[in-house]
């Protein structure tokens, strides 16, 4: 599999999943200016949409959008337990959890990377995502991940959009537990491996 990828980006969630999933992986930088990857090669005739991420399998086929990626690489390695089973309602939770992420945090930092934003739509974004992430502090206050005691691709996603927090001047102390939480999952090695590879850390 070979995951293409922006540093930081939303893709950064998708490349956490890999590393705890113990799958052989390739990983290739997109510059999404040029829509050229590392190697030279036309990333829209990889992904037609354009932006991250995409994960090309090896048979060739390409999967994108971070949640269906993550659920695919998660299911190549159930011993992992990166995500419940499908049989459950604990996968419902995560998928529940997933949508959350993407449609009510990740959503609303998009204001703030988009240089055609207006100030009126910011401060609207900014005061969604402060009442999304008191939710979130509460969520995680007293567990250890987001569905209890287990790892889950659903940490990697908001573990990869509570880190665009400083980059908005959004100061996540107000909230200890996500800081603490922010740590916990900062802190595992697939994650440490992840930040290093893309050249965060």
């Amino acid at each position: 599999m070979k995951l293409f990828y922006k540093a930081g980006a939303c893709s950064f969630a998708s490349h956490i999943v890999l590393q705890e999933s113990g799958l052989p992986f390739q990983i290739e930088a997109v510059d999404l200016k040029t829509k050229l990857t590392a190697s030279g090669a036309d990333f829209t005739a990889i992904n037609a949409k354009g932006y991250m991420p995409a994960l090309q399998l090896d048979n060739g086929e390409v999967l994108t959008e971070g949640p269906a990626i993550m659920a695919y690489i998660a299911d190549q390695a159930p011993a992992k337990h990166l995500a419940p089973l499908n049989d459950g309602m604990a996968r419902y939770r995560l998928q529940a959890w997933l949508t959350f992420i993407g449609t009510e945090l990740h959503k609303n930092f998009s204001p703030f990377f988009n240089p055609a934003a207006t100030s009126d739509w910011k401060a609207a974004a900014m005061a969604n995502l402060e009442r999304r992430l008191a939710y979130v502090a509460k969520e995680v206050d007293g567990k250890q991940f987001l569905l209890g005691n287990e790892f889950s691709i659903g940490d990697a996603y908001l573990f990869t959009v509570l880190g665009w927090a400083k980059h908005i001047d959004l100061d996540l102390n107000k909230w200890p537990a996500l800081v603490a939480y922010q740590a916990r999952v900062g802190a595992r090695a697939g994650v440490q491996a992840a930040l290093k590879a893309e050249g965060l850390i």
